[in-house]
């Protein structure tokens, strides 16, 4: 099965290293990439064989879209033309399916995928959307691709999608936030900078290994830190006090407005 990534930046780096690791082959992956620099250096990383010119993206079983949002209107334009039985995966932020189906002249079979920032260590989550026009077997193919940069999982209606860039897909802004401030706490209360984040970030990275073992949902563990009359109390007290899981909650509930309204504006035209 043959691959071809229409943008050689960070996530189709994750992609390439994530399938190269699960033993595809580095000449059955091919990158278009306007930016020489970027092209010479994907080959010498990876051994895989590059272009700057679009028609060589067709040649591929599975198309993956991997430009910015802004740019995506333009090569779909160009490649509608080009397509014939390919699977076309979009990680393409935003960009509704029914949007870059008409861009790609009312070609169907298309996967929508939010892929989140941990996919750069093969530690992220792939939230999938195939359009009415993708099979089975390239539903399965999609899948194959997103699991070599971690977990997997597909929604039912496009909708969802805005939940989910909300949740997983801005997500790891939070977690760095939430570090951010654990760490400038530990250092006001007299810890050394280095250790300040080594504590942070080993916590929160214990914490979700444990959450993600354990057969108990999160407000169960958290009840099982947390003693009567401790330190633990005192602190979740003091956060429900200042309001921080509303907080969350409304921020999420934010990004996901304007997720919808990013997709909007990107399906102008």
């Amino acid at each position: 099965m043959k691959i071809s990534f229409i943008g050689g930046g960070n996530m189709a780096r994750a992609l390439i290293s994530g399938l190269l690791a699960r033993n595809w082959t580095a000449t059955d992956i091919h990158v278009v990439e306007p930016d020489a620099d970027k092209r010479r250096q994907l080959q010498e990383d990876f051994g895989i064989t590059t272009s700057d010119q679009l028609p060589g993206a067709a040649m591929a079983d599975i198309v993956v879209l991997a430009v910015k949002p802004q740019q995506l209107r333009d090569v779909a334009i160009f490649l509608g033309s080009l397509l014939n039985t390919q699977l076309v995966v979009s990680i393409a932020a935003g960009v509704r399916c029914a949007d870059l189906i008409r861009w790609l002249g009312n070609y169907r079979a298309v996967v929508r995928v939010m892929p989140n920032t941990p996919a750069q260590v093969q530690a992220g989550v792939s939230a999938l959307y195939a359009a009415e026009g993708v099979s089975p077997e390239q539903q399965k193919q999609a899948e194959t691709v997103m699991s070599a940069v971690g977990t997997t999982l597909w929604v039912e209606s496009e909708q969802q999608m805005d939940a989910v860039t909300a949740m997983s897909g801005s997500g790891p802004a939070y977690v760095f936030y939430f570090l951010e401030a654990m760490q400038q706490a530990g250092e006001q209360l007299g810890l050394a900078s280095g250790q300040a984040r080594e504590l942070a970030m080993q916590t929160v990275l214990g914490a979700a290994r444990l959450a993600a073992d354990s057969p108990y949902d999160f407000a169960t563990l958290r009840t099982q830190v947390t003693s009567k009359g401790g330190t633990t109390e005192r602190a979740l007290n003091h956060m429900e006090a200042a309001g921080m899981r509303i907080a969350v909650i409304d921020a999420v509930r934010a990004a996901a407005e304007r997720s919808r309204e990013l997709g909007d504006l990107l399906g102008k035209d």
